[in-house]
């Protein structure tokens, strides 16, 4: 909005100090101190500190106006401008503290209300900025600031919220829908989009109807662009008000929660938008951003990188972390592009970054902050999930901080999805010389506790759909997409699919359309979704298949060398050794008959998933329910199967008791 003033008002004095938060330091009264409707303690009582600023910065709605408070050191002046007061600079001015926070209640200002505030700079200059802290914004492309009341919402999670506390997620199945709300489903009425509470209702029948257990959103802080796809974060406070208020988002994971699903959301802590409403030198200088680009400034994305070494910066980032998982209830977050993050080098070329105080490549302040934001997640919100995406081998991502790691509870697998996908690109018969991209995996699997993504980053950017991608023609490219799942459904590692995928979706994503859920009419197109429904519940049911999804105990090769035939077999394992099941792949369209491996124990083994039945859009071939042991050595054990393999598939046996009257050999 365009100033109606631009000048100076009163000089105030100012100084570049950091602000404490830590305990009662007089900066800022932390009054605010109501119960929800259903009787349970509101996030904003308890005393503000380090993690929770949000408590008391932003806008906060009192008996008698609004309270605002905005870190802006070296600002000369700082006023509210609003729906309240036409707008006006100097009208509603704030008080300076000596840590560079300016606050003030100001009357005549309601929830609901939009602001901003008018910035003084140093050089005299009044600049607009949106509320760091906002509960709540415009539609873009407009981009005011609303005052929102958080207070009071009755949730009815808890049966939920306690099953998360209990539950060791690293032994239990995890399978996350990746879910881009903008494209999933469009309206048909003229709506632009579906509002969270629609939505609520939507996602929910579907992802339980395909089995996963979570869904994970793509950025839902608010962003002015839409092609950034929310990765251009703006409001760290605040979900995007495309799709409705902040009570609606909550509404969406209460009702997540009561069905029994979890809820994750992205998180983008690496970058921000240079958009001069944003953080960009936020009071006319870098406060937020590094000043030095060679530091400060991301050439790939053309956005600022925090200054995790500035004690503000970072309790700005640890408070929202904590205030998604409080507030919202959220059941973790994925964070984006770690790996930018951790190196002062990340994209750079010789003279492009400025080395750490050992000369390193290593962005100390950077790996100090994600220690100390997940130590404050698991410690605070028991069963809480932090995902990095991180592409490198940097040692310990997933690993506790007391034993020197970062202290996430998962990382993203990029080895694996990138050999998986290279492997599955080839043609079938150069394949048998491409055996180690499926099989090297074993050789790190267990260094971190691994998830196993196909998302968004996968179908988009000229790379087209899984399904596209997939080798040969149209048949072998449907049974090399259910061999693709198969595959990610049979490995250890915890699951990740992006939406549309499982349709086998032709097009490439597309932010701007939605899922193409006619295909869902064709035959083969249901085929992909009916098996992914049955990984999924196989997933989910079977012990062997994910109580040791990150633990070496729970796998063990039979056949990993086979380049004659191009086959795959290895053995999934509960936490406690007693279910197991034997999988094999068959990565040719060539079937592969009397295919003997060993087993370990005698009995008759049921064949409980073959990703060429026909019911999958398969050719219907398998071994007519299972097949028996006989006492016959192979690949190390004393008793083996003979199976028939299909082609281009992945079957999954499981050994039950031999019956009685069982012939002891087939």
């Amino acid at each position: 909005m365009p100033m109606t003033s631009d000048q100076p008002g009163e000089r105030r004095d100012w100084r570049r100090l950091p602000f404490d938060m830590s305990g009662s330091n007089g900066m800022l009264p932390s009054e605010v101190t109501s119960q929800d409707s259903s009787g349970s303690r509101c996030t904003f009582d308890a005393p503000a500190d380090g993690s929770t600023l949000y408590r008391v910065m932003g806008a906060h709605v009192t008996d008698g106006g609004v309270r605002f408070s905005v870190w802006a050191p070296n600002a000369c002046e700082v006023s509210v401008i609003s729906d309240g007061n036409g707008w006006t600079p100097g009208r509603d001015f704030l008080n300076s503290s000596d840590r560079g926070v300016w606050s003030g209640e100001v009357d005549g200002v309601t929830a609901g209300m939009r602001y901003k505030f008018a910035i003084r700079t140093q050089d005299g200059q009044l600049i607009e900025k949106a509320d760091p802290f906002a509960f709540a914004s415009e539609l873009r492309p407009s981009t005011a600031s609303i005052v929102w009341n958080l207070r009071g919402y009755n949730w009815t999670d808890d049966d939920w919220l306690e099953k998360r506390r209990s539950t060791d997620w690293l032994r239990a199945p995890v399978s996350i829908y990746e879910i881009h709300p903008g494209s999933w489903r469009r309206p048909q009425d003229g709506r632009e989009f579906f509002n969270y509470r629609e939505l609520a209702s939507a996602i929910t029948e579907y992802v339980l109807e395909v089995g996963y257990t979570h869904i994970q959103l793509m950025p839902v802080t608010e962003h002015p662009f839409d092609g950034s796809w929310g990765y251009q974060t703006t409001g760290y406070f605040g979900p995007t008000s495309r799709f409705g208020s902040p009570d609606d988002f909550r509404y969406f994971v209460n009702y997540l929660h009561r069905h029994g699903l979890g809820v994750l959301i992205d998180w983008v802590p690496g970058h921000f938008p240079t958009d001069d409403h944003g953080l960009a030198r936020f009071d006319g200088t870098a406060i937020y951003e590094h000043a030095d680009p060679r530091q400060g400034f991301h050439p790939d994305w053309n956005t600022y990188i925090f200054n995790y070494g500035r004690r503000e910066v970072a309790e700005f980032l640890r408070s929202s972390a904590r205030f998604w998982c409080d507030v919202y209830h959220v059941d973790g977050i994925r964070v984006d592009a770690v790996a930018s993050m951790l190196y002062l080098d990340y994209s750079r070329d010789s003279g492009e970054w400025i080395p750490n105080q050992h000369g390193g490549r290593e962005n100390l302040d950077a790996i100090q902050f994600l220690r100390q934001m997940n130590t404050m997640l698991h410690g605070e919100f028991p069963g809480v999930l932090s995902i990095a995406e991180e592409s490198t081998t940097w040692p310990g991502v997933s690993r506790p901080v007391s034993a020197g790691g970062l202290g996430f509870t998962m990382k993203w697998d990029m080895g694996w999805m990138n050999d998986t996908l290279r492997f599955m690109q080839r043609d079938c018969i150069h394949r048998h010389w491409h055996l180690n991209d499926l099989t090297f995996r074993a050789v790190y699997a267990f260094t971190e506790n691994f998830l196993l993504p196909l998302s968004h980053d996968e179908v988009v950017h000229g790379k087209q759909s899984l399904l596209a991608q997939m080798s040969g023609d149209e048949w072998q490219q449907f049974a090399n997409l259910r061999l693709l799942y198969a595959l990610q459904y049979m490995m250890p590692g915890k699951k990740l699919q992006f939406m549309g995928g499982e349709i086998g979706q032709w097009n490439e994503w597309d932010h701007d359309g939605e899922i193409d859920w006619l295909l869902r009419s064709h035959d083969r197109h249901e085929g992909i979704r009916r098996m992914v429904c049955d990984g999924n519940r196989l997933y989910t049911k079977e012990p062997a298949l994910h109580e040791a999804d990150v633990f070496s105990e729970g796998f063990q090769w039979i056949v990993g060398d086979d380049t004659e035939n191009c086959v795959i077999v290895w053995i999934r394992k509960s936490q406690d050794q007693q279910q197991q099941m034997v999988i094999a792949a068959n990565l040719t369209p060539a079937p592969c008959s009397e295919y003997r491996i060993g087993v370990s124990k005698a009995g008759f083994y049921r064949e409980i998933f073959n990703s060429d039945a026909e019911w999958y859009g398969g050719s219907g071939t398998g071994n007519q329910g299972g097949c028996y042991s006989a006492e016959m050595s192979s690949h190390g054990f004393d008793h083996s199967i003979s199976m028939f393999l299909p082609p281009l598939a992945v079957v999954a046996f499981k050994p039950v008791l031999l019956p009685k009257d069982a012939p002891a050999n087939r």
